[in-house]
């Protein structure tokens, strides 16, 4: 009876000690929310918003823009940017010069490129704030890591795992690249002093420094030229200025087609939509 006793208290005990070793685990929702909360808070940001369908994440609307709030069939051109909500370390922003774009009820993930490969990520919550502006609004999504790139983080970008996420939504009153485009050159040459002429059938900008002489410049015209294509930060994307290239104007962009209305240009200076 005494060996029975000793075995059943022996058991009793190891379940008490087995028991005591259980430890409970918060969830990363429950982390990530208590946190970005306290953020709120602290910044003092009283007109956060909380996703209605209580997905994770809030938003700030910095400005509401002008015209008719988004809806899924509208075309919207945008740049963003991404930061640590922790720190503020500027992971990624748009260049300048170039801009994201889709159909409103497309928008439900982030991608891009870098010189080391492309990262991207769901994000559901682009598509729902969208359709809380107007065209020129920006808002400021307040993401968990489980909603932005989780507990791998990105390398990539050097974003580390569990990371919650400020993502900067940018949205650009033009509808349509065209008009976009349009204003960029325009103040591109308002911000260097330059004069110059658009071709009325293709939008192109160009000036002309040295007119030339000689018979018309045609479509299937062979020409020789030096060239150099810049964006408009002053990148250079090509070049060619030995002498040695050569073609005719429906081998090359199209941007080149305004060379049609010159003759033998010595010299030509034009910029284009990109």
């Amino acid at each position: 009876m005494l060996k029975k006793i000793t075995s059943y208290t022996f058991l009793l005990v190891g379940l008490i000690l087995l028991n005591s070793c259980k430890k409970e685990y918060e969830s990363i929702q429950s982390i990530d929310d208590t946190k970005i909360k306290d953020y709120i808070s602290r910044n003092n940001i009283t007109d956060a918003i909380e996703d209605p369908d209580k997905t994770g994440f809030y938003y700030q609307i910095k400005t509401q823009g002008t015209g008719e709030l988004f809806n899924t069939t509208d075309s919207v051109l945008y740049s963003v940017s991404v930061k640590s909500l922790l720190n503020g370390t500027d992971y990624y922003t748009t260049p300048a010069i170039t801009n994201l774009g889709t159909y409103v009820g497309y928008a439900s993930s982030f991608s891009y490129a870098t010189t080391n490969g492309s990262v991207g990520f769901a994000l559901p919550a682009l598509r729902k704030v969208l359709q809380t502006l107007k065209p020129g609004g920006v808002a400021r999504i307040l993401l968990p890591s489980y909603l932005a790139f989780g507990k791998n983080g990105a390398t990539l970008l050097n974003v580390p795992s569990n990371e919650n996420i400020e993502f900067t939504l940018t949205t650009y009153p033009e509808k349509s690249q065209r008009l976009l485009d349009d204003r960029r050159i325009r103040e591109f040459l308002q911000s260097k002093g330059l004069t110059a002429t658009k071709d009325a059938s293709t939008g192109v900008y160009y000036s002309v420094t040295d007119a030339g002489t000689g018979t018309a410049i045609e479509l299937t015209s062979t020409l020789k030229a030096k060239y150099t294509g810049r964006k408009l930060d002053g990148n250079v994307f090509d070049s060619s200025t030995d002498g040695t290239f050569s073609t005719t104007l429906l081998q090359v962009i199209s941007g080149w087609e305004v060379l049609k209305n010159f003759k033998r240009v010595r010299k030509y200076d034009f910029s284009f939509r990109l």
